[in-house]
């Protein structure tokens, strides 16, 4: 088989990864060795699903082993297969490189003979690119479940980054789904990934020049949609994942039908990006805000709004903490105020020990208004002409586009300034799924 046809057979098998971030890890260029690495690299191109990246973004193989229901790569699966030898990956990403095609590159593959073999043949491609080629850019691998741990610990001492997809949400769905995984398979590389960034750590700072061990970090990759977990149960094990593994990120993935099989959505099942959508702005909530996630959702309240940011939702159930004077609440109580991002308070807080603030200064300081309005005072008084009622600040959390859906059935077109359309019965029906 021709190289290009192998590029582009596992490229397309490799679009449902999710990795497009930055880099995450600083490394200056050395004389003989090509490319170097930044903590804001990486993230400027767009793949064909939408997604921004600028990686060579490919499985060694799309062979595997196992039948894991959801994905195009299954045994089971009627697909064109392929597979790089490691010397065919090597030249392929340092000549991507050097054309300026690529900052990096995303290795992922498919199961080949066994966990250990697949591995050998990844640790060899990289072995390559940092050996012969002097190839000093960026490098995320994932790890493969099952693989010896002695592997596993060479392949992060070649890669920036390393991930292990967890992919379903719970055990029952696993071994339903993927019935060749388990939930232990999983999570040992995650534990030992998490290990050996601690050791090395210590190894570092006690010898500068020690070679560092997956400096960027480990992530891993939700699947959205396949399964009936609710958000919940998602949000809840992604604080988990972070605080037991100390992962840099946990990416989410809107299951794309790709087969046809009992026990997932139809092939005409559209994917659920908004949902995914509100995953992110809870996980950032989680990572930067100081948000816990049984504040965000509970067994009552099992999934996210689709309607307003989960901030806003978790501020519209809490009136009363509500309004905040900005001139004295807390750098804490600032960030749980819609409109109100992490650079904002940190200016807030900093601007008001020489001023006393009012609308028009936080407005120049990055405020949200349009959000934050409804949830502060300034010199212990709201914005001037502001109607504060629960409908009001239902309508203005909710885009014109959501607005729109909600309040317009699909045969009767009404008025955008027919303001009667818009009460606090009808939004308040929205936003708790009863119409």
């Amino acid at each position: 088989m021709e190289l290009i046809d192998k590029l582009t057979i596992l490229s397309d098998s490799a679009k449902y990864d999710v990795a497009c971030t930055s880099s995450g890890s600083n490394r200056s260029s050395k004389a003989g060795m090509t490319g170097n690495t930044v903590n804001m690299g990486i993230c400027h191109s767009f793949s064909a699903d939408g997604r921004c990246i600028s990686l060579l973004k490919v499985l060694m193989t799309n062979s595997c082993m196992y039948d894991c229901a959801y994905c195009v790569n299954r045994r089971s699966n009627d697909t064109r297969r392929a597979a790089f030898t490691p010397r065919e990956l090597a030249d392929l990403t340092i000549q991507f490189y050097r054309r300026n095609y690529i900052e990096g590159l995303f290795l992922s593959s498919g199961i080949m003979r066994s966990p250990d073999y697949t591995t050998e043949q990844m640790i060899a491609a990289l072995e390559l690119l940092r050996g012969e080629y002097g190839f000093n850019g960026y490098i995320h691998v994932k790890a493969i479940p099952g693989a010896d741990s002695a592997l596993i610990s060479r392949l992060g001492m070649l890669a920036d980054r390393m991930s292990v997809n967890i992919e379903l949400p719970s055990r029952e769905s696993l071994q339903m789904l993927a019935p060749d995984k388990s939930k232990e398979a999983i999570l040992r590389p995650m534990g030992l990934i998490r290990e050996k960034i601690t050791e090395n750590a210590y190894d570092v700072v006690k010898y500068r020049h020690s070679p560092k061990f997956a400096p960027a970090g480990q992530s891993t990759q939700l699947i959205v949609g396949a399964t009936p977990e609710t958000d919940h149960k998602i949000l809840t094990l992604t604080e988990g994942l972070y605080k037991k593994y100390k992962l840099k990120r946990v990416f989410y993935s809107a299951y794309m039908p790709v087969t046809q099989h009992s026990l997932l959505p139809s092939t005409e099942t559209k994917p659920p990006l908004l949902r995914e959508h509100r995953l992110y702005q809870a996980d950032w909530l989680l990572r930067f805000y100081g948000f816990q996630a049984r504040e965000l959702l509970d067994e009552r309240n099992p999934n996210f709004n689709p309607l307003i940011d989960p901030k806003c939702n978790w501020a519209i159930h809490h009136m009363e903490l509500f309004p905040m004077e900005v001139n004295r609440a807390s750098y804490e109580e600032l960030l749980r105020v819609p409109g109100i991002g992490v650079q904002s308070a940190k200016r807030i807080i900093a601007a008001r020990r020489t001023a006393t603030l009012d609308f028009a200064s936080l407005k120049k300081l990055g405020v949200v208004l349009k959000r934050a309005q409804y949830f502060i005072t300034c010199k212990g008084k709201a914005l001037e002409g502001l109607r504060v009622s629960e409908s009001s600040i239902l309508r203005g959390l909710i885009s014109e586009s959501g607005l729109k859906n909600i309040l317009q059935p699909e045969y009767e077109q009404l008025s955008f300034f027919d303001e009667s359309a818009v009460t606090k019965e009808s939004v308040m029906q929205c936003l708790t799924g009863q119409m």
